[in-house]
């Protein structure tokens, strides 16, 4: 059973930074891709970021890229996404998100992800 358990969320203010993590359990993940998706009070989720876990290849939405870094410290099964300068409009409940399928995008939408963390909800205000 494949369980990931975000942390880190909070209220930060408009060009702070916030680090979320990850922390994965219940396979290896070697084989796996895993990332982050958000979502707005009255919006679809959308893509954030992910990541190879054996490769570190990573992947950005236009609107986070050159502001966020997610990575992964294989030894912890944990996953971060490092969020510098932030702006209101990135307030949003973000999800974790893991694929084991082996056919990977770099813009993916959310059905490619089967497993999904509960959200941690992050408020960028001053």
């Amino acid at each position: 059973q494949v369980q990931l358990v975000e942390s880190g969320g909070g209220l930060v203010q408009p060009g702070g930074s916030l680090r979320l993590s990850c922390a994965a359990s219940g396979r290896t993940f070697s084989s796996c891709a895993m990332g982050w998706f958000r979502q707005a009070p009255g919006k679809e989720r959308e893509f954030v970021a992910t990541i190879m876990w054996s490769a570190g290849n990573t992947y950005y939405a236009d609107s986070v890229k050159g502001r966020f870094t997610i990575s992964r410290d294989k030894a912890r099964n944990t996953v971060y996404l490092q969020m510098n300068s932030p702006r209101p409009e990135d307030t949003a409940v973000f999800y974790c998100v893991a694929s084991c399928s082996g056919y990977y995008t770099s813009q993916p939408t959310p059905s490619e992800y089967k497993y999904w963390g509960q959200g941690t909800q992050v408020t960028v205000s001053s």
